[in-house]
């Protein structure tokens, strides 16, 4: 029954359907199948706790992974951020689809920039990745900013804001793209201010390891540059023992001039959450063309900063 529909997973929130519907279609082009969203309600979808009290690593994976294992649904997507960086033996990461814009963006009130903010701002998050680099910005350039702890969804985030509770919030840039609100943006804040969590703008789409003839056909959606810059990301992530809601930022980008890629650029950032101290270094080489190359690009970074002290920075670590 070729014509049988294809099953995904696919945690419930607005932005989880809206990337899953996009991998849907382009899935559906690809096999000629019909396929059906199957939501799934995740612990990180129903627990108010903060990330990093709740483990933070898989919370919003492991339910859709048993969902796989127990053939439940045909493939997953996940947003890759949310991934553990070890990759459990009966599922296949089929397909890392090209990646989304990775930054982080402000949506502040009065359309406001981030360094235009007023002395004492609220600007509300549920990341330590982001308090850490904000506050570092901050220490560095005289700005006076109060980041407050936040959970929810881009309606409740947003939400804050627009009721007063809160100057600014942060949000990723791929998911407002994906849902169609980036025109609220009000700052994209520079790579160079805020390093982007491992992996953040691209997807993850996951399938059982013992289907050959899935992970071939969803491996069609691969990107090999985005899935060398992702695996070098979370190799990185690996190697510091961080779980994925640790104050780890992490970007591979490619160095291209003209047609030409040239070289791969792995940046790397640990902090405390107050800014106060921070470890970030960079690695450029060339760029991997296997996952091991990628890999140890990942472990050669982590090494570097785990000799500047980066270990005692990092506050939660990976069980």
């Amino acid at each position: 029954m070729t014509d049988k529909a294809l099953r995904l997973g696919t945690r419930r929130s607005k932005l989880a359907m809206a990337q899953s519907g996009q991998v849907a279609d382009a899935v559906s082009r690809v096999t000629g199948r019909p396929v059906e969203l199957v939501e799934i309600t995740t612990y990180g979808d129903v627990s108010r706790e903060a990330l990093a009290q709740i483990g933070g690593t898989g919370v919003f994976v492991t339910a859709l992974r048993d969902a796989l294992v127990r053939g439940e649904v045909d493939f997953a997507v996940h947003s890759l951020k949310d991934l553990p960086t070890t990759q459990p033996e009966e599922l296949a990461l089929a397909a890392v689809p090209v990646r989304e814009d990775p930054r982080d963006v402000i949506v502040a009130r009065d359309a406001l920039k981030f360094t235009d903010l007023p002395r004492g701002a609220r600007i509300g998050t549920g990341s330590p990745r982001r308090m850490a680099q904000l506050n570092a910005y901050a220490l560095t350039h005289g700005l006076d900013i109060e980041t407050v702890a936040i959970r929810g969804n881009v309606d409740t985030r947003i939400g804050y804001v627009h009721e007063g509770r809160l100057d600014a919030v942060v949000l990723a840039a791929a998911g407002l793209n994906r849902i169609g609100r980036i025109d609220e943006v009000t700052d994209f804040l520079s790579v160079d201010t805020v390093l982007p969590a491992p992996g953040q703008g691209a997807l993850a789409i996951e399938c059982a390891a013992s289907d050959a003839d899935l992970v071939a056909t969803l491996g069609e959606l691969d990107d090999p540059h985005t899935r060398a810059a992702v695996t070098a990301e979370r190799s990185l992530l690996a190697a510091l023992e961080a779980g994925c809601s640790a104050p780890v930022g992490a970007l591979a980008d490619l160095l291209i001039d003209g047609p030409v890629i040239k070289e791969m650029r792995l940046r790397g950032v640990v902090g405390t959450t107050d800014g106060s101290r921070m470890v970030q270094q960079s690695t450029t080489g060339s760029v991997p063309l296997t996952h091991d190359g990628a890999m140890a690009l990942g472990r050669e970074l982590a090494t570097e900063m785990l000799a500047q002290g980066a270990a005692g920075l990092m506050g939660e670590r990976a069980q």
